[in-house]
């Protein structure tokens, strides 16, 4: 017998909540004003109308990613609490760095602070990959393509602060 916490749809409900709960919180903070319009751009940068979708793919590969390894821990009865608790501490602390560079760049309209937060995100994605790798390849290599964009959004970041300096 299935207990609900244990049931697949739960899983995925739960995740899905969580990334795209991450996800609206740093959309809130994402306010593209006249400031952000008034700032210039690198020549590289997509229009606006191609980062939802970009986003939007990514977090539920985050959310995917998740409910991998979290059905991975469960599945696992040698897997110690302390590691499974290890994975959501790393899960949260994606999620308050990802929200925390958006905080920074469009909401407090810091670009270069952003710039410096940047490497935290990194450290976080790279934390989660490194954690998932031992015990699901396939939700650690999920990841890859959030920390390919995020090092695209860091470029993007640092030709900003070079082409906007004050």
């Amino acid at each position: 017998m299935t207990t609900t916490a244990n049931h697949p749809r739960i899983h995925w409900l739960v995740a899905l909540v969580l990334s795209f709960g991450t996800a609206s919180i740093g959309g809130s903070l994402t306010i593209l004003d006249d400031w952000y319009y008034g700032l210039q751009q690198p020549w590289f940068k997509p229009p606006d109308f191609l980062f939802g979708p970009a986003w939007t793919t990514l977090f539920f590969l985050m959310a995917w990613s998740g409910v991998l390894a979290w059905r991975t821990h469960a599945a696992d009865h040698l897997a110690t609490a302390q590691r499974r608790r290890l994975m959501l501490q790393l899960w949260a602390f994606n999620a308050i760095a990802n929200i925390a560079w958006s905080w920074l760049y469009f909401y407090l309209q810091r670009p270069a602070w952003a710039l410096l937060e940047m490497p935290v995100l990194w450290l976080s994605i790279w934390l989660l990959i490194r954690h998932l790798t031992p015990y699901n390849r396939k939700a650690a290599r999920m990841l890859w393509p959030y920390l390919a964009w995020v090092s695209f959004a860091a470029a993007l970041n640092v030709a900003t602060v070079m082409l906007n300096p004050a």
